[in-house]
């Protein structure tokens, strides 16, 4: 779906992104960030073979009006590939304060 001249995964996520520009628009939150990337693990050389590094990429970040840094995603399914991302950032990125949403 599109919106804002964004091409969105789904109607849901496209939904959500219209909120937050609502909140942003009323300076509730600031800073919205569309797919921010987060490292997850660097890439790395075993028996001479580059392994790619591995991101995890949500759907929206921003501040609210606390001042907390949030980071959202928006899921209709939850696989497996997407359980073990989830993971592993909550582990890396917890203690820097954010919070974690999913819609």
């Amino acid at each position: 779906m599109e919106l804002d001249g964004i091409l969105f995964d789904s109607k849901k996520e496209a939904e959500r992104y219209s909120e937050l520009k609502m909140l942003e628009r009323a300076n509730l939150i600031t800073n919205l960030e569309l797919q921010p990337k987060f490292l997850l693990q660097e890439k790395f050389e075993y028996n001479g073979k580059v392994i790619r590094k591995i991101e995890y990429i949500a759907d929206f970040k921003y501040i609210d009006e606390k001042g907390n840094t949030v980071v959202e995603d928006v899921k209709g399914l939850k696989t497996d590939v997407y359980n073990i991302k989830k993971k592993l950032f909550l582990n890396k990125y917890m203690n820097k304060k954010l919070i974690f949403k999913e819609i």
